[in-house]
Order: C-alpha cells, then sequence, then structure tokens
C-alpha cells in the first residue's frame, strides 16, 4: 500500500495513484479516522478488534490501520491526525450507546440520495450515483435486478420494505430514500393486500374457455390476481364483454350478478350473457325504463317506471346508469356481491346523480369489473372516481389525488395533468390491464358480425304493430279469395305494407340507433 494523497493532503502524492476521485480519499481519510477511534476506546481490545480497512474489499490488521497511512517515505505523510483534526478522545461502549456520539461519527459520513419511482413495467426503479456500497446492498433486496439500459436497480413492490431497511443499514453512508408518495404506497399496500384468485380460472366452462384468446385469457388471470377488483381498459373490439363474463363465471358462488351499463346496451348484455353461458333466458331479467317494446329474446323485464317494488331476482340482472339513482336503495339492500359496470368512463363526473348513486353499490360490493376502452377521455381527474369505485380506502381524497396527478390546466380546479407518467405505471400495476388492436393483431380473428339489440318504446313500436296486424289480414284474405282480379289487387297492397313497415321501422329505430352510436362515438373518441 503506497500511501493515501491527493484531496487528503496525505503524503503530498498525486490523485491518479489509485485512480480515485477527491470524494472516494476523503472517505477512505474518513475510514481511517474512524477506526482509531474505535481502536483507542479500549485499549485492552485493541490486538483483537476488528480493523476497518481504508481500502475497499481489503481487510487490515490494527497495526497496519495506524502505520500505513504514515508509514510513506514522504515526509508529509508523518502528520497526525490530531494535527489535522484535534485531539481524538477515546469512545467507550457507553458513550457509543448516546445518540449525540453516534449522529457525531454518522455525520462525517458521506450522504446519498435514492430517488424511487415507478417504472413501466409496473416495478419499482431506484436511481443514485454510482457507489459500491450501494451496489452490493441492492444484491441483498429481494428479486432486485439491473437494468442497464436505463440504468436503475428494479425490483417489484414486495420488496419494498426489505429494501428500504437493507439501504438505510448500509455502513459508512448516509443513505436518504426518497420514498414513494403516500398515495402510491397505500395503492400498491391494497393491491399487495388483495387475495390471489387465479385458482378458480379452472371453473371457466370448458367451451367458454376454449374459445377466449390468449390475451383475453392474460385478462381474466389478471382479475382474479388482483382479487376481482379491477379496470379492463382494451381498445374497443377485444371482447372486454367476454372477458367480464369469463371472470363472474369464475366466482360462481358469489352469484347473483349486476351489470350496469349503458341503457343502449341492456340487450346486448342479456344476448352475450345467454350466448357465452348457456343460461335459461328467465334467468336474465333486464330492467328498463317503460313498459312496451319488443323482447323476442325472451328475457325476463322489469320496469323502473312501475309503481311499488320489483324485484330483481334473476342470475344476471342488467341496468342502466340512468336507472341506478331510482333504485339505489334496493340495490343496496340485495346486497349483490359480484358487479360488472361497462363503458366506466359515464362515472366521470363524481357530481352526476348516476356517479352518485353508483359508487356506493360499487364500493359494497366484494368482486367489481369496470370496462372502458377510454377511462378517461380527456384528463386525470376523469379517472377518480373509477378508481375510488375499486379502492375507496386509497382513493378516499379528490384533493390528494388532484394536487398528485391534475395540476395545471386553463379550465378551472384539477382540470390539468401532472405526473401522468406514474399515474399510468400506477394504474397497471394495481388495478388495471389495457391493450390495444395493434399489440394483439396476430391473435384476433378475422372480422366479425355483431348483432345489436335495440330497446324501442312502445310509443315507438305501437305504429308498427298496428302495421303487421293489417299485413296478416291481407294475408287471411289472399288465402280465401277466388278472384284473381282480387288476389292481384290485395298482393300490390301486401307489398305496400311491407314497404311501409320497412320504413317505418327504420324511423322508430332512429332514436335508440342514435344512442347507441353515442355510446359508440363517446368510446372512441
Amino acid at each position: 500500500m503506497a500511501g493515501l494523497g491527493g484531496a487528503g493532503g496525505w503524503g503530498g502524492l498525486d490523485d491518479d495513484d489509485w485512480g480515485l476521485s477527491e470524494e472516494q480519499y476523503a472517505k477512505l481519510e474518513q475510514d481511517a479516522y474512524r477506526a482509531i477511534a474505535e481502536r483507542k476506546a479500549s485499549s485492552s481490545a485493541a490486538s483483537t478488534a476488528p480493523a476497518i480497512s481504508p481500502h475497499p474489499n481489503r481487510a487490515l490488521s490494527p497495526a497496519a490501520t495506524v502505520s500505513s497511512p504514515l508509514r510513506n517515505e514522504h515526509p508529509a505523510s508523518r502528520v497526525s491526525l490530531e494535527s489535522r483534526f484535534g485531539k481524538v478522545e477515546s469512545l467507550s461502549p457507553s458513550r457509543l450507546s448516546q445518540p449525540n456520539a453516534v449522529n457525531n461519527i454518522q455525520g462525517s459520513w458521506p450522504k446519498i440520495s435514492i430517488h424511487l419511482f415507478l417504472h413501466s413495467s409496473g416495478v419499482i426503479a431506484a436511481k443514485f450515483p454510482y457507489n459500491q456500497k450501494l451496489v452490493d446492498a441492492f444484491h441483498k433486496i429481494p428479486k432486485a435486478s439491473w437494468n442497464g439500459k436505463e440504468r436503475v436497480w428494479m425490483f417489484p413492490p414486495t420488496s419494498l420494505s426489505i429494501a428500504e431497511e437493507v439501504l438505510h443499514a448500509v455502513p459508512g453512508l448516509v443513505v436518504e430514500v426518497q420514498k414513494l408518495d403516500p398515495l402510491v404506497q397505500r395503492a400498491f399496500d391494497a393491491a399487495l393486500a388483495a387475495k390471489d384468485l387465479r385458482g378458480l380460472y379452472d371453473k371457466i366452462p370448458a367451451d367458454v374457455e376454449s374459445k377466449l384468446m390468449p390475451f383475453q385469457r392474460d385478462g381474466v388471470r389478471f382479475a382474479l390476481q388482483h382479487g376481482g377488483r379491477v379496470l379492463i381498459a382494451d381498445e374497443m373490439g377485444l371482447g372486454k364483454t367476454l372477458q367480464a363474463i369469463a371472470v363472474a363465471s369464475c366466482l360462481h358462488d358469489a352469484w347473483p350478478v349486476l351489470v350496469i351499463s349503458p341503457s343502449s346496451l341492456r340487450l346486448h348484455w342479456a344476448s352475450m350473457i345467454q350466448q357465452w353461458l348457456n343460461i335459461p333466458t328467465e334467468d336474465i331479467l333486464v330492467v328498463l325504463p317503460q313498459t312496451g317494446g319488443s323482447n323476442k329474446a325472451g328475457f325476463r323485464l322489469v320496469y323502473s317506471n312501475t309503481k311499488g317494488d320489483f324485484h330483481l331476482d334473476g342470475m344476471f340482472n342488467v341496468i342502466s346508469y340512468d336507472v341506478v339513482p331510482k333504485i339505489q336503495s334496493t340495490l343496496l339492500d340485495l346486497d349483490f356481491k359480484i358487479v360488472i359496470a361497462d363503458e366506466s368512463h359515464f362515472l366521470k363526473n363524481g357530481q352526476a346523480k348516476r356517479t352518485i348513486a353508483s359508487l356506493p353499490v360499487l364500493q359494497k360490493a366484494q368482486y367489481v369489473v369496470l370496462l372502458s376502452g377510454t377511462p378517461a377521455l380527456s384528463r386525470p381527474i376523469e379517472l377518480f372516481t373509477q378508481l375510488q369505485a375499486l379502492y375507496p380506502t386509497v382513493y378516499k381524497n379528490v384533493n390528494e389525488y388532484g394536487n398528485r396527478y391534475c395540476k395545471g390546466g386553463y379550465f378551472g380546479l384539477y382540470q390539468g395533468a401532472s405526473n401522468h407518467e406514474e399515474l399510468h405505471n400506477l394504474m397497471k400495476a394495481t388495478v388495471m390491464i389495457r391493450r390495444l388492436k395493434k399489440d394483439v393483431l396476430s391473435e384476433l380473428p378475422v372480422k366479425r358480425r355483431q348483432q345489436v339489440f335495440l330497446d324501442l318504446s312502445e310509443k315507438e313500436m305501437k305504429h308498427i304493430r298496428a302495421l303487421f296486424r293489417e299485413l296478416e289480414t291481407v294475408k287471411i284474405k289472399m288465402q280465401s279469395c277466388d278472384s284473381q282480379e282480387t288476389i292481384d289487387s290485395l298482393k300490390f297492397n301486401q307489398k305496400n305494407i311491407i314497404n311501409k313497415i320497412y320504413n317505418d321501422s327504420a324511423d322508430a329505430k332512429i332514436p335508440a340507433v342514435l344512442d347507441y352510436l353515442a355510446t359508440v362515438i363517446e368510446v372512441t373518441i
């Protein structure tokens, strides 16, 4: 060992003797000073006390600890430590137990700050200036790995508490860990506390599971892994409805199921449930706003505008967001354990009646599956109520959420966006799974046609029914008529009635079509 040089002025050697920086030389100097102080603490233990080496990865004997820096051929290296730092007092064990003594020793240690943040892969990343001791410490953190491309250490949220303990205990360093935001920490804690239900995946009916595409199977497993409280945010056309039905089939013991959807999708949901689960149509109950309308599919219909109480006693009960405020007390009394909320961005306005009425129903349920291809149409504040539906104990304060993720903007309080990357990564790590068509293109089948059921009111259907009755009368007359001339006249009349049914039924569908298109357009914006 040639001696210490450069930064501390020991020995008058050049800085590049070891190729170390000024800070590294200063640290070696501090290590040597601490070793001498500990050696003088007890003269009787001087020969047996473990020595702290000023050189990384090299243990020195007690004699070498003192003599190596001073036994140098250069005269300047013989300058005593006491002449530089004052008299070195003995630190007895009783003095070491005093907080001030410990603080004084630690006060001479270098300080390093470690910044923890959420990585896009859903794990926690750590960034800090290079230090070999910290590198060694990260090897002790469970499942920690080095990302050479981004020059960060990464580890799963499950290792966070151990990571903090390990990093705070690095010898010879004062490590300041810049912790995750409290909201982020609570979200991770809640997600980690959720019961993993992937063992229930095998309960999906075999004929349904065989028709799921690989990414849809991943979506179902994600929902189960996170305790059945998730947001499936796949792009439109990737089968969110089927994934939700598959999740519900895994949780059969918690049936009956409540489905909340836009009004234009109620009959579509009933049809999909019957198609995929093959349950009797009388077990599927659909709540409509008013009496009347067509029910060729055979589902049980209940009307929310009827007087008195009505029963939601189907295995699957499909209602619209607009109906929830009218029957909220009934829904809360029925205590549905599984609730599916389709197009959950309909809850984006925390002041809307449907949001205020729907949140308690969702929060009370044991399992909640939110579906939306566009969870936030324009601003992060629109996500708050959806997250609140999934984890009310985490997202309980709109000000906390708004100050973290909704700063800025020109349209009022919390109408901007801040820390948006962190929010996106947090949702992916805790509650949300999202795939785009371009990501799963190879798994998608050829284009398929889909039948859309429209909810037509009695007023719209009254005239159409009259035309059908008139058409039936003409058919009966044709069967009993013997005159060809009369038959030709009836055929002409029949053709006119059919054309009128065709045109008038198209007109009757316009309001329902507009309602459906409005939903589709809102989803795809």
